[in-house]
This record gives structure tokens, C-alpha cells and sequence, in this order.
């Protein structure tokens, strides 16, 4: 989520990166469902491209978040996909947290607006931050699953609604600062770029690529939001992978409890609906290690199908 300048420099490179990136998606597991036909080179690009070395790890306000966000700009401008009347930047300034303590940081969200075809006047708003931990101690921390893979599964989301226009108008925003405290998507809510009152439903994807280790892609929010699990409960399995409803009860605590872990928690804060779509933690989390090659592309396909099978059915099941 950064500036236009050396935009076209840097789409230059990011389309050749993605010409040498595309991964053939890999075949289900044997005996499990077969993944819905789909065309994965650019999901796995996108994937690719943010979690490279020369992100430097997408840190808000570094140059490799100044990357990630003209990239994620030509994305969207390919697409199509413009926030003419509101801006594409909404910069920001707000006190965050490092491991030094707090420090002032300067970031960046990225907007744009798909027109609904029902409900024109209300707002679904799709998120997904780009930013992660950047270097520490000479290492790269390139947050391929945390989470250049949410916002890639975003970015596949926005390219089929603009194919298959949604019902509901539909905000797409890559958030800049959720690692030093929910930044961008705290600034969202108090800046808001539609009134709060147009916001039917926040849509947040965060880690939807490493779903090994249980088989699920995690939906967080239906506790809160009991109206909204009958919408989403009838989704089949997609691949080895299977929607899960939790760590959203009373009764989860700490690291279980996923209400407030990620940007969809400003949203909660405002009194907002929300769903968070995640995958548990894993190995690599908030790790070097957390790169492109340790996703499996067939559970990375699937959950991204899954996330977007449950936005098209909220899509057409509210305000009826």
C-alpha cells in the first residue's frame, strides 16, 4: 500500500516476476474432493511476489512496504479496480508498537470500489494488510502466509467480482500497519472513507495459505454474529480443506481467541459486523521462515476458493 512514484518501473518488474512465478497448481490429495477449476498462476504470483527478498519483509514505512504497496496499486489498476472519488492512498501517522517500545510510524492503506448490482448504498469491505515485521538481526522476514497470502487471496476475490459483479458494493482495502498495532485498519474506522453507518460487513483475510495442520481455514465472528453462520455453514469442503467456526467464544482465551488479533478487530471495536478468515498457527509464524516455498499451492487454492465461496454467499444472503 504505497506511493505512484517508480510505479511503472516497478510494474514492469513485477509482470516479469510474474511470467517467471507461476506455479502449476498441485493436484488434491488423493481421495479428497477435487478443487473447483480455476486458473492459479496469478493467485500464486501475487503470493510469490510479495513474499520475495526484495520486500524486505513490507514494514510499515521502509521501502519494502513502499514495494508491496505499488505493487498491490498496478494490481488493482490492472484489474480495473479505482476509488476515484474517495483516493487509492489513505495515509496515515499513529504511534505503534516495536520491539524497542512505541514508535511513530507513517503508513499507507490502499482503497478500491467494485459497484454493487442489488445493494449499491452499502459496503462489504474485503481487508487484507500487506505489512509484516520487515528485517531484524540481518534476517528477512518475508510473511509469505502472514500475509501476502490474504492479500492475494483478496486480490483473486476482486478479480472475479469484477468478471461476476457482487451484489452489495464492495470495498477492497489493503491495509498498511497491523503488526505495530492494527494501524491502517484503526485509522480506517476513525477516517472512514463511506459513512459507518453504509458498512454492512467487514470481510478480513489474514493467513489463508498453511492450513496443513489441521485442515481447516478458520472462520472467526460467527459467535458474535449468529445470523451469520447458517449463511456460511452449508459450504462444502474444497479440496483437503473444510470451513471451521471459533476461537471467538468466551471460553477461548489468549492466543485461542481471535476477536481482536487482526485487523478485523478495529471493526469489532466500532460496533461493525466482521468474519475473520484465517488459518491456525503454524512453525514459521511471525518466523524467517515464513516463505513461498513452504506453501503447499493445492491448500492455498482451496482455502482462497473457501474464502471466496463464503463472500459470495454473505454477498447474496444480506439485506434480503
Amino acid at each position: 500500500m504505497r506511493p505512484f512514484t517508480k510505479l511503472a518501473a516497478l510494474t514492469s518488474v513485477a509482470v516479469a516476476l510474474t511470467l517467471a512465478g507461476c506455479t502449476t497448481p498441485a493436484p488434491p490429495p488423493p481421495g479428497a474432493p477435487p478443487v473447483a477449476a480455476a486458473n492459479y498462476d496469478q493467485l500464486m504470483a501475487d503470493l510469490r511476489i510479495l513474499s520475495a527478498d526484495d520486500m524486505e519483509g513490507r514494514d510499515t514505512g521502509a521501502p519494502g512496504g513502499e514495494r508491496a504497496r505499488a505493487y498491490i496499486v498496478s494490481r488493482l489498476e490492472a484489474l480495473g479496480i479505482a476509488a476515484p472519488a474517495m483516493g487509492r492512498l489513505q495515509p496515515f501517522e499513529a504511534q505503534g508498537r516495536t520491539r524497542e517500545g512505541p514508535k511513530t510510524f507513517n503508513g499507507t492503506n490502499i482503497l478500491g470500489v467494485i459497484p454493487g448490482t442489488r445493494v449499491t448504498d452499502k459496503y462489504i469491505v474485503v481487508t487484507a494488510h500487506y505489512d509484516h515485521v520487515g528485517l531484524n538481526g540481518g534476517q528477512i522476514f518475508n510473511g509469505a502466509d502472514d500475509n501476502a497470502s490474504g492479500v492475494a487471496t483478496m486480490l483473486e476475490l476482486a478479480a472475479r467480482l469484477k468478471a461476476a459483479p457482487p451484489e452489495h458494493s464492495v470495498l477492497i482495502v489493503a491495509f498498511d500497519g497491523e503488526e505495530r498495532g492494527l494501524l491502517g485498519a484503526k485509522h480506517f474506522v476513525e477516517a472512514p472513507p463511506v459513512p459507518l453507518s453504509s458498512i454492512v460487513l467487514n470481510v478480513n483475510y489474514d493467513m489463508t495459505a498453511r492450513a496443513e495442520s489441521d485442515g481447516k481455514l478458520w472462520v472467526t465472528g460467527t459467535y458474535q454474529h449468529p445470523n451469520l453462520r447458517p449463511i456460511l455453514s452449508p459450504i462444502p469442503a474444497n479440496g483437503a480443506i473444510a470451513l471451521a467456526f471459533g476461537k471467538d467464544t468466551p471460553e477461548d482465551k489468549g492466543a485461542d481467541n481471535w476477536v481482536e488479533a487482526s485487523d478485523h478487530g478495529a471493526f469489532y471495536k466500532a460496533g461493525l459486523p466482521f468474519l475473520y478468515f484465517g488459518v491456525n498457527y503454524h512453525d514459521d509464524y511471525h518466523r524467517p521462515s515464513d516463505d513461498f516455498d513452504k506453501v503447499t499451492p493445492s491448500v492455498f487454492q482451496s482455502a482462497t476458493e473457501l474464502a471466496i465461496a463464503g463472500f459470495r454467499a454473505l454477498d447474496a444472503a444480506l439485506d434480503r
